[in-house]
This record gives C-alpha cells, structure tokens and sequence, in this order.
C-alpha cells in the first residue's frame, strides 16, 4: 500500500499554484556534504560597534536615541526609494518581450529590542507584543501615504539567511507595487472565494489543520501554528489566525496578545530543536494598505532553511532550480519533531541546570 511518510509524492500548494516533490525515504541516505562547526556566539547586552545599539551612529552618521523598546528608522541603504522620478513611457521600449516599471517606497528598520544578545525566542512575552505592536503601528502609517500600497514585514535571522547585524530586528519594504508572491496569493485567495460561495481558503485550511491536527505544532485562543501540508522547507511553518482577518491593524488587543505569545514560543521550539540560534526567514502577508482586500487573510510564514542539525541546511540546487522544489521528509514528521521541543529555551535550561548544580552541591 502507499505510504505517504515514506513514498514519492507531489503536494499541492493552493496559495501560489505550485507543486512541491516530497520524497521522505531520502533522509535514509548517507550526508557526505558541507559540514559546519556549530556557531555558538556570546554576545554583549550592549555593542559599542553595533549600528543598531541604543546612541550609537549609524552609516549616514546619524546617532540612535537610547531607546528602550522598538525602534524603527529609514533603512541608510534603501533598496526602493520614494524620491525618484517616474517611469515615462518614452524611457522604455516598446516591447512586450522586454517590460520594465518603476518601482517607488520606503523601506525601515524596526529594531526588536535595545539588547544586543536578544532574539525573540529570548525576549519576554510584553517585548514581543511590542514589537507586534509596532508592526501594527507601522502598517497604518503607511496607509497615510498614496503612492505606498503594500507593506511587507519581514525578519532575517542569522548569518545563513544573509543577514549582516545579529542586533534583534527586521525590515519593512513598502511599494507602490504589490510584489510578486503576495499578488499571486491574493489571486488564489480572491478566485477561491468567488468559486466557494465567499469562503475563505485560509480560513477553511485552519479548521481542517485544526479538526486533524497532524501538523500543527502549537495554538492559543486565537492563532494556530502548522507545518503547512505543502511546505518547501524541512522546517517551514505558518502561523493563521484562527477567525477571519485581513491586516494586522484589523485584530483585536487579545489577538495582539495571542499572536505575540505564538511567535514567541515557535521561536523558542525552534532554537530548541537543534539547540542553536535558528535561522530563518519570517514575512507577514496580510492585505495590501489601500482598496477592498476583504478577502486577504493575514498569515505569517517562517522558511527556515536548517534541515538534519545545526550545520546540515537545506539548498534548493538541482532539481530544485530546474524542475520544481522537493524535500526530504514529510511536514507531519517535521511538525511532530517541533511538537516534541521544549519551549523553555535551550540557554535559559543550561543556566538552571548550571544553577541547580550549584546549590546541590552547595
């Protein structure tokens, strides 16, 4: 008979039309690949070279104020700015092989926390209600702005995801264009409701995830958190609310508060997994800031590229560039594996035991 946890199989992912290999049976082969030495790093509560650090100056030689929450500012190294000329016709060929537009916005930095040596994983519940907060607080601010349409909030964790600055913070890049992947879920998600006498995909998808809960790896009142049955990554998550919404604005305070205690607990399971700082990629998708996206559903997605330890990742090489994305082992194996971790976080764990020994011996 077929076997899903150990058979070759496609999954569909509705969101963005695509299919994903999923070949569970390989994770038996023998890893002959790159092999890192774990990066344990200790780092100062305060960095006197570190850009992001409260009253320390920046690029453009702007000085930080000493905050003590979140703190967001222009991005020094924009990758869209608002002040720029518009694309004119005559600037471009006629052509429709060779299409060009001008793309205008602002993008941010929202700082986390004024620690240094915090991720979110490691941050009180109320830090990271701020920080959810702010997003909130940001989101609507661009919505004062005509020519801003879409907002993506977005965080990259670690050195393997690119990022250049271990100060706890992410980025907001907001266009005048809704990009690529949150236009083609916004289309999925509009047609679905148009075929399905005005239901929701995303909400439908929650109650099955929560009717079988087979991948889901944590849930509180208002959000649920899943291993999606379509996931890329070995480790990917989706975080949904659990009732209809549109934006983060559109939630109510206890929502706030619920989906800051799920962020930070699905952090803190996965630095526990691997007992590392994990890295990952996490992004909000949610309504675009102007017209009538009634049927967008706020979720988050958390693409996470570690997949056998601490120093084996994932690549999307191969078959992956050329074909079509694959992975090793199934989500129910991967949301059973997150399910079995702890959510008190590996460090605070060995400071307790270190602790105890301590007094036992004492």
């Amino acid at each position: 008979m077929f076997d899903f946890s150990n058979h070759s199989h496609r999954r569909y992912n509705p969101l963005t039309r695509s299919w994903i290999l999923c070949s569970p049976h390989r994770t038996q082969r023998p890893w002959q690949g790159q092999r890192e030495g774990a990066q344990i790093e200790k780092r100062p509560a305060y960095d006197p070279s570190c850009y992001l650090c409260p009253g320390n100056k920046r690029a453009n030689g702007d000085n930080n104020p000493e905050y003590t929450s979140t703190f967001v500012f222009p991005n020094d190294f924009a990758a869209v700015k608002s002040d720029q000329p518009e694309l004119q016709e005559t600037d471009c060929e006629d052509d429709d092989l060779l299409k060009v537009e001008g793309v205008r916005g602002e993008c941010h930095v929202i700082c986390f926390s004024p620690r240094h040596d915090l991720t979110m994983a490691e941050m009180k519940p109320e830090e990271v209600q701020g920080v959810v907060q702010q997003w909130v607080t940001s989101y609507e601010a661009m919505a004062s702005k005509p020519h801003i349409q879409h907002v993506q909030i977005f965080e990259n964790k670690g050195a393997a995801m690119g990022c250049s600055n271990p100060h706890p913070h992410g980025q907001m890049w907001c266009t005048e264009r809704i990009p690529e992947e949150p236009q083609t879920e916004l289309l999925s998600l509009q047609e679905y409701k148009a075929s399905h006498d005005g239901a929701c995909l995303l909400c439908n998808y929650a109650t099955r995830e929560l009717k079988h809960k087979e991948r889901v790896v944590i849930e509180n009142d208002s959000f649920v958190v899943v291993v999606p049955f379509w996931a890329v990554w070995p480790f990917e998550t989706l975080v949904l609310p659990k009732q209809h919404a549109h934006s983060l604005p559109s939630l109510s305070e206890a929502q706030r508060l619920d989906l800051a205690d799920v962020l930070r607990r699905i952090a803190c399971r996965y630095d526990n997994l691997f007992e590392c700082s994990f890295p990952y990629s996490m992004g909000v998708h949610q309504a675009p800031v102007h017209g009538d996206y009634d049927y967008a559903h706020l979720h988050i997605h958390f693409y996470p590229p570690l997949l056998r330890s601490a120093t084996v990742r994932k690549f999307l090489v191969g078959f992956e560039m050329l074909g079509e994305p694959q992975r090793d082992l199934t989500p129910e194996q991967a949301a059973d594996r997150l399910r079995g971790c702890s959510e008190v976080h590996y460090k605070q764990r060995e400071l307790n035991g270190h602790v105890n020994g301590v007094n036992g011996h004492m």
